[in-house]
């Protein structure tokens, strides 16, 4: 007798950490599947306990956490989940990071200092993840960092999507903050239909973290609506001084468009208080209720997302989402 073995059956599982479910929970009403239920709760001495409360074995596992406050708790308990599902027999193990942890330490400044962005995804790769998938890097090189696949995904298409629908194009100038962004400047410029662009020439002390100098414009911004664009916003100061900046130069309006809102410490503030008519974020991080005001605006990343996670389990194409600039 004999048995013609065959072909198993594919099995996407979707899996959250606690940092933010809402996020998940998105995604996976996207992606019509359930997150798998599990237990997660810390010991009194801070030790994180998981486990998976479904069989995982042989599954395709997709592994979300965003690296919100606090980072290095939610960094430790993704890692113990990747490790669970390893131990379980998962085949396939993606970790989805939309906001990856410990970006800005993507090299040595000075001697003695740990790159600290490419120990994170050695963690990951002995842990046990097999891809990584993540939204607007802070520096693309991170990429390769890890030994595998790396999914690097963009918002821009979202962010830019809601300023064609809600300004008008013929008076936009496109802003980069410092003039290490000009080439992202120019792809914003380019998908909002060849607007100009500008950027702010700043300094920054390497000896005094989240603090910036703005120094002047360089372009012309005079009665123009700006739409100043980057990847995060932690503290706020640098963006605070770029719109004063612009305001102060002539812009008529000034809109801040940015995929990862780290809103750390007087962020809200600073923004509210900047003469900013709006500032845009994608829901990578989580942003609480009193982090937010009646100018600032969160659009969803979790249709691209979704789409990238489908295209990953199909075997297909996440360059495709982006038109060949993946």
């Amino acid at each position: 007798m004999s048995f013609k073995a065959g072909t198993p059956k594919k099995n996407l599982m979707l899996f959250s950490g606690r940092a933010h479910p809402e996020l998940a929970e998105e995604v996976a009403k996207h992606l019509n599947v359930s997150i798998t239920p599990q237990s997660a709760y810390d010991f009194a001495n801070g030790e994180i306990f998981v486990r998976f409360e479904e069989s995982v074995r042989g599954c395709d596992a997709f592994v979300m956490q965003s690296a919100c406050a606090p980072i290095n708790q939610w960094v430790m308990e993704q890692l113990l989940m990747v490790d669970a599902l390893k131990r379980a027999s998962a085949k396939r193990i993606t970790v989805i990071m939309p906001f990856y942890p410990y970006a800005r330490q993507d090299k040595k400044h000075k001697g003695r200092e740990p790159i600290s962005a490419r120990l994170i995804a050695d963690l990951f790769k002995v842990a046990g993840a097999d891809r990584i998938m993540t939204v607007d890097l802070h520096t693309a090189q991170i990429q390769g960092f890890f030994d595998g696949p790396v999914d690097h995904l963009f918002a821009q298409n979202t962010l830019a999507r809601y300023i064609k629908d809600n300004y008008a194009t013929d008076n936009i100038v496109v802003v980069s903050p410092d003039a290490g962004r000009t080439k992202l400047a120019e792809k914003w410029a380019d998908d909002l239909g060849g607007v100009p662009i500008a950027f702010i020439h700043k300094t920054r002390d390497p000896l005094r973290p989240n603090e910036v100098v703005a120094n002047r414009v360089v372009g012309e911004v005079e009665g123009k609506l700006c739409v100043v664009i980057d990847d995060m916003v932690d503290t706020g100061g640098t963006i605070a001084k770029a719109v004063r900046q612009l305001l102060d130069e002539g812009a008529a309006d000034v809109v801040m468009a940015a995929t990862h809102g780290v809103l750390s410490g007087p962020a809200r503030d600073r923004l509210q208080g900047s003469g900013a008519r709006e500032v845009i974020f994608t829901n990578t991080l989580p942003i609480p209720d009193d982090k937010r005001y009646p100018g600032m605006t969160v659009l969803s990343i979790a249709p691209l997302l979704a789409r990238a996670i489908q295209q990953v389990f199909e075997d297909g194409s996440v360059t495709s989402l982006f038109d060949g600039d993946a």
